[in-house]
């Protein structure tokens, strides 16, 4: 694949986010990231989220990583909702992770300009029987550019792992994602999240500390006018 090639700006921006090893201790990779969500309202305070993602690096060879899945919302209050989903998750190329199958769980909150989100997974890996949980908190800020939907956002996700498992997973903090980037609203019923994004992993049990460098595109698809928070994912 060819590589994906950021500008001193972009670099600039992830040593900004992230108070990272030195670069002779750590991994780096460039990396593209697609998805797209399609939301279909079911009832007034119902919406179902349709989600498939393709991940790309440099470093495992091209398609990386594949999710497919889907999460029902609730909207508890105007400002409040519920989901609960599944998502298949599928390895490729020079990927050494297993697939694997995810529940997951998550409340929104938004205020304003302001968005978070607290989300739980359940991993369940071919390689053994325990169950990974991961808790991933985020926070999202909006600054919007205009009255037709444009705005420049900034996100940041801890993952934060509570339990070990037989299979690999290691309980502490493991990771954080950050992202910089612009909303473009084609319609009324399509827009667009396009971004830099810079997510670390930490160097943990013998494993070298990873650094991603991401050129993110996230477009959501309302099949009807809808008032659903849209977080990174």
């Amino acid at each position: 694949m060819t590589k994906i090639r950021l500008t001193c700006g972009s670099t600039a921006i992830a040593t900004a986010l992230l108070a990272a090893s030195p670069a002779a201790a750590q991994q780096e990779d460039e990396q593209l990231w697609l998805q797209v969500n399609t939301n279909v309202p079911l009832a007034e305070d119902f919406r179902l989220t349709l989600e498939q993602i393709a991940r790309f690096g440099d470093g495992q060879g091209g398609l990386a990583q594949t999710e497919f899945g889907g999460i029902l919302g609730y909207r508890v209050a105007p400002w409040i909702e519920l989901g609960v989903g599944y998502r298949k998750v599928g390895a490729h190329n020079r990927n050494s992770a297993s697939n694997e199958d995810r529940l997951r769980q998550h409340i929104v909150v938004t205020h304003g300009p302001f968005l978070g989100r607290l989300r739980l997974d359940e991993r369940f890996n071919p390689r053994g029987s325990e169950v990974g949980f991961r808790l991933r908190p985020l926070f999202r800020y909006n600054h919007r550019l205009g009255a037709k939907g444009s705005a420049l956002f900034a996100s940041h996700e801890s993952f934060i792992l509570p339990n070990s498992t037989s299979w690999g997973q290691r309980h502490g903090y493991e990771r954080m994602r950050n992202i910089l980037g612009v909303t473009v609203p084609f319609s009324k019923l399509v827009v667009a999240d396009i971004g830099y994004l810079n997510q670390y992993r930490i160097a943990r049990s013998g494993a070298r500390a990873q650094m991603d460098h991401a050129l993110t595109v996230q477009l959501t698809i309302n099949v009807a006018p809808t008032h659903a928070p849209r977080a990174d994912d």
